[in-house]
This record gives structure tokens, C-alpha cells and sequence, in this order.
């Protein structure tokens, strides 16, 4: 588990910058960012496990650089004012405790134990890093632009490659999805509403307290254990109908009981500075029945009925029928391997339940529902269609032209970056303090002899 959490959340995240500064040794400044010994240190011990202890000798010159160039983005777009805001940043930082979160199979306390903070506290303090990533992208998005490529530059690329220099691909599939989430029905619903009624009462009628019922019936887990509190968002962070009923409320006011794709509310405004709330909530969420997943089966089911005759094109059934959360709702239902951003999947890198119902598929055919638990528990059904396979292969331009195409564009992006780099440094106050790092004959080179005019 280490090892995953670690990709989730880094050590030196735990600490604010200047808890880390205090604690950690200055091995260099780049304008007005510092670069710390424990980044170095912690991605090159994640690199090492990651590749059973072995790494190039010069592993950690490489990556001293790479952060050496971070820092260079990082302190042009604060100079550029580039924007990432508050918004963006808490969705992302959100996703990251929830990715957690479903590792731990939603247990709060084992994963308060395993960091030692409450998940607030976690919120908090990885934000910063957070958001110092993002505007690390947009910068790096903002210097390359929109990146085009010929097809006659693509040929030109492939050609001068000798033909046994040309990778081997194993076999490879490309597969289409949609994705249905079971429908609650109307009797979980008002059993779900009237709970929340009840809980909303007692408040109303009683000194109850809101925290003590948010921890003991709330069925959010990040917030619960904190007595609800959701902390302070800006307008845009939270799903329409939750935001529109918290913005209308006084200090202390708590909302009537308020519907949104989680389930039922009731919301409590602690405190308005501006644009900006303070909030707390008790979730209910309705629960999806034996009859509820059945009908959804036999939904989904039909709808590949109507694809496999043809009576509906797929892209449309997708816009018409997949969730619309899903990556692939986006992309004409086209699923997206997250560890190579395209299309392709080896075998080997499919889910077992998606493995064995494809395996025989032709061409064009669509599957049955295939039922699928997302990691914050919650059911869905799949129907998978296969949209091309290859067989093991040398690679060429007629079979492969499209992963060509994402190389010469992923290498005119470097090129950018490069030369963008090489300018920036001139102009840029660099300070290399530690000799170690000044030691590498990619640092030596290419940056302590830089001084800016």
C-alpha cells in the first residue's frame, strides 16, 4: 500500500512550505523558488522502488534536473500571473483524498491513522503543492501552444527510422464503453428523504447538536468525521443544487432538505466572507435495491440488443445513455488507458472482467452489461465494444500511424520546452548551494555556469 499512497500523496506534501523549509536543507534557488533536498530525495526513492532498486547511475542527476525545472516553470508563472483557481485546485486536491480513501475501502480513521491528521488537515496541507503543479501545466501548456502535426512529417519520421530500430507492439485493442449507473427508485428515495427529515428536526426542535448527528448519521466519509464540516469553498466547488440552497442561507441558518446526484442534504452555514462559505452537511444517500440493479442490467442489456442490429450508432447510444461523468462520455465512449493517454491497451493491462468478455470478440460487437464497483463503492454496469485489435507486430505507419503521430507531437513539445528552457535560464537568478548537486555534469554544465543578464 506504501508504494500507491506515496503516488497519492507525497511525504513532503504533509507539510507546509514553511514547516518544510525549517525542517529541510536549501540545495538551491531558481528566481524565487527554493528547491529542497527531500524532493530530490523522495522521488528518487519512489523511482527506486518502483524499479526494484535498480536505477542508472546517474538517476538522480536526471532527476535533480527535472525539478530544477519545475521550479524554473513554477517561478515563470507566478511572474506571468498565471491563473489556477481556488476551485480547480479543491476538486483536485478532493479526487487525490478520495483516491485514497477508496484504497482504504472508505475507512476515514485507518487513513487518519496511517497520516496522523484528520482529512481536513490533509486538505490543507497538500493544497499547496497542489496547486503548484497545476500552474506548472498551464505554464508549460501556455509555452508550446497548440502543437500541430503533418502527416508528411510523420512519414519523414518514420522513414529515416532503420527497420530494425522499429519497436514491437504486443497485441492491442481499442474499446468503446458505455457506462449506466443503476436508478434509484421513488420508495428509497422518500425513505432516504424522510431519515433526513427526522435528523433535520431533531435539530430544529431540539439543542441537538449538528456535529454529533453529522458523525453518527452522515453518510459522507470524508466530512462526517469532522462533524460535516466541509470547510470554506468558493462559489463553483460544490454540485449546483447543494451550492445554490448554501449561498441563499444566513449564519447558523440550516437548509430545508435539498436533492443532488449524492443523495439528500441538509446544509448548515457557518460563516460568508464574500464569494466565499463555510459550510457543513448531512448526506443520506438512497439506497439502490436488488430490483433497482436488475432493471439496470436489463436497460443496458437492451440498448446493446438495439447497437448489435445496427439500429442505433454507438457514439449517439453513448451521448443518449453513459454516464456523462466518465472520461469516455467525451470521447464518443472511446475508453482512455491512463497509463500511456490513449487509446491502445495491452491485454495484460485490462481488468480481469473486461479481459475474459473480450477475448473472443470480433470486430464491431458489443458486450453485455458487465457490472463494476467505481472506488467510492457505488455500482455501474459496462458494455464494452471492440473497436479495432491487433495482433503482436513490427510496428509500421499503416498499422501503428496514429502512435507515430502522438510521438513526433510529444517530440516537438520537448523541443519547445528545451529551447524555452535554455533562454529562461539566462535570464533567471539560479543558485546551486549543494555540492552534490553541483557535482552533476548536467547541473555543472547546463545550469550553475548559467548567470542571468
Amino acid at each position: 500500500m506504501c508504494i500507491i499512497l506515496f503516488c497519492l500523496l507525497s511525504v513532503s506534501s504533509l507539510f507546509s512550505q514553511d514547516e518544510k523549509i525549517s525542517l529541510d536543507k536549501v540545495v538551491g534557488t531558481i528566481g524565487g523558488e527554493l528547491v529542497l533536498k527531500s524532493e530530490i530525495e523522495e522521488q528518487y526513492s519512489y523511482l527506486l522502488e518502483k524499479n526494484k532498486g535498480t536505477l542508472p547511475p546517474d538517476a538522480k542527476c536526471l532527476i535533480s534536473e527535472q525539478i530544477l525545472t519545475q521550479k524554473l516553470l513554477l517561478n515563470q508563472a507566478k511572474l506571468d500571473s498565471v491563473l489556477v483557481s481556488d476551485e480547480e485546485v479543491n476538486t483536485q486536491v478532493n479526487a487525490k483524498i478520495d483516491n485514497i480513501l477508496a484504497y482504504m475501502n472508505n475507512d476515514v480513521s485507518q487513513l487518519e491513522a496511517y497520516y496522523g491528521q484528520t482529512v481536513q488537515q490533509l486538505k490543507d496541507q497538500v493544497r499547496e503543492d497542489q496547486k503548484n503543479q497545476m500552474l506548472i501545466q498551464r505554464m508549460q501548456s501556455k509555452i508550446m501552444g497548440d502543437v500541430a502535426v503533418t502527416p508528411s512529417e510523420v512519414k519523414a519520421f518514420y522513414n529515416q527510422m532503420k527497420v530494425d530500430s522499429l519497436p514491437y507492439f504486443n497485441a492491442e485493442v481499442e474499446l468503446g464503453e458505455i457506462v449506466y449507473k443503476p436508478k434509484v427508485n421513488e420508495e428509497q428515495k422518500k425513505i432516504a428523504r424522510d431519515k433526513l427529515e427526522d435528523i433535520r428536526k431533531q435539530l430544529m426542535d431540539t439543542n441537538a447538536s449538528f456535529a454529533s448527528l453529522a458523525e453518527n448519521y452522515s453518510e459522507d466519509p470524508g466530512s462526517a468525521r469532522l462533524g460535516g464540516d466541509l470547510g470554506w469553498a468558493k462559489r463553483g466547488k460544490f454540485v449546483p443544487e447543494f451550492e445554490a440552497a448554501a449561498f441563499k442561507l444566513e449564519k447558523a441558518e440550516i437548509s430545508p432538505v435539498i436533492e443532488s446526484d449524492f443523495g439528500f442534504h441538509i446544509i448548515q452555514l457557518l460563516e460568508r466572507r464574500g464569494n466565499s462559505i463555510h459550510t457543513r452537511h448531512i448526506l443520506i444517500k438512497p439506497k439502490i435495491t436488488e430490483e433497482d440493479i436488475a432493471l439496470a442490467k436489463h436497460r443496458l442489456d437492451t440498448i446493446v440488443d438495439l447497437l448489435n442490429k445496427d439500429s442505433i450508432d454507438f457514439s449517439k447510444a453513448v451521448k443518449l445513455y453513459s454516464d456523462k461523468n466518465t472520461q469516455s462520455y467525451n470521447n464518443d465512449g472511446r475508453m482512455v488507458n491512463t497509463a500511456s493517454n490513449n487509446t491502445f491497451f495491452e491485454m495484460s493491462e485490462l481488468d480481469p472482467e473486461i479481459f475474459f468478455v473480450i477475448d473472443t470478440m470480433k470486430i464491431g460487437r458489443v458486450s453485455g452489461a458487465i457490472q463494476f464497483t467505481d472506488p467510492a463503492g457505488e455500482i455501474y454496469f459496462r458494455a464494452v465494444k471492440m473497436m479495432s485489435r491487433t495482433t503482436p507486430h513490427r510496428a509500421s505507419l499503416k498499422t501503428d500511424y496514429q502512435k507515430f503521430h502522438n510521438f513526433v507531437v510529444e517530440q516537438k513539445r520537448n523541443g519547445i520546452i528545451y529551447k524555452w528552457v535554455l533562454d529562461k535560464k539566462k535570464r533567471t537568478y539560479i543558485d546551486i548551494k549543494d555540492s552534490e548537486l553541483a557535482n552533476c555534469p548536467n547541473i555543472s554544465k547546463d545550469w550553475i555556469s548559467t548567470k542571468p543578464k
